[in-house]
């Protein structure tokens, strides 16, 4: 991959374009900094989709953005990344409206379940969530983007990784952690994953010569709600409570860690293969949004595309 370009200004959110006419999909826009994201993308005037797993909670963030943004573009649909044949049902209502997609914002995910959990289709949770059911999303949705797409202003997918994916390796061997579970190697495994996935789906599209972009982006640590899931006792919820009250205090705000997110969806200097975070200290937090650090792990193109094969073996979705 080319060395990315240092970003020669600090970017913020004043620096983003009118979306009007352009169609972003948001997973797990109802909260945290997907809400965040879809609140500055409607006011720029952005057609946004909010793809959320639970209606009612997906209803209240339609209510409050409305509020927030009265003449938002917006619409919710209901999207389950823990099951395949929601990502397909959803794919298809979407294709079925034929219009063009301009980014879609692989956002949502799981954190640190406490025990092994697994999705309806059998795979652990996190990467089942986290990666499995974005790699299935963003390919079935490749038509939709692929009419989005001009040379001039390429479409995009933007899945967002986190700067975790530095602290583990990927298993290949074990991707389910049915050998061994672990809360936190388990959600840095598909942090890991979700980045090697961007990297490999941008030297595809390059070699095939597609008009689109593959790019990262992390928050920083932010106070979201990833810490969520079944079976969490009121210790645990307390606990969570006190250190997510602690981060939006010394760390950054779920405003803040969109940033670096809608950089990479709207920016015209983010580039395919990027990957871009908080420049604060050890990219921790702060608003000024640049290129982060991928652990070489992440650069493994051999591992990524032994990734991308279980991927498309495990989803049954083959693409580029």
């Amino acid at each position: 991959m080319a060395h990315l370009k240092r970003m020669s200004k600090q970017w913020t959110a004043e620096d983003l374009p009118y979306l009007r006419g352009k169609r972003f999909i948001i997973t797990g826009a109802n909260t945290g900094i997907g809400y965040h994201a879809a609140l500055k993308l409607a006011r720029r005037e952005a057609e946004l989709v909010l793809a959320c797993r639970d209606r009612k909670r997906g209803e209240a963030a339609l209510a409050k953005l409305h509020d927030e943004a009265p003449s938002a573009h917006v619409e919710l649909e209901v999207l389950d990344l823990a099951s395949l044949d929601s990502v397909r049902q959803f794919a298809e209502k979407e294709l079925a409206r034929k219009q063009p997609l301009y980014a879609l914002i692989n956002n949502a995910g799981v954190m640190a379940v406490p025990k092994r959990m697994e999705t309806a289709d059998g795979f652990e949770m996190q990467f089942g969530t986290n990666v499995l059911g974005h790699f299935a999303l963003t390919g079935l949705l490749l038509p939709a983007l692929e009419r989005g797409a001009t040379q001039d202003d390429p479409s995009r997918v933007v899945t967002i990784a986190s700067i975790a994916h530095k602290r583990t390796n990927l298993r290949l061997d074990d991707l389910q952690s049915k050998r061994s579970y672990s809360p936190m190697q388990a959600y840095q495994q598909s942090k890991l994953g979700d980045l090697m996935f961007s990297l490999e789906l941008s030297r595809r599209l390059q070699a095939k010569g597609v008009p689109m972009k593959s790019i990262a982006a992390h928050p920083g640590v932010a106070a979201t709600e990833l810490f969520r899931g079944d079976g969490r006792s009121a210790a645990f919820k307390t606990v969570r409570t006190i250190v997510g009250h602690a981060i939006s205090i010394v760390l950054n705000t779920d405003a803040e860690g969109a940033l670096p997110t809608l950089f990479a969806a709207t920016s015209p200097d983010a580039e395919n293969g990027g990957y871009y975070g908080p420049q604060g200290y050890e990219e921790m937090r702060g608003e000024k949004v640049g290129v982060a650090k991928v652990a070489p792990q992440a650069r493994d193109a051999a591992a990524a595309a032994k990734l991308w094969e279980l991927c498309e073996q495990w989803t049954g979705v083959r693409f580029l």
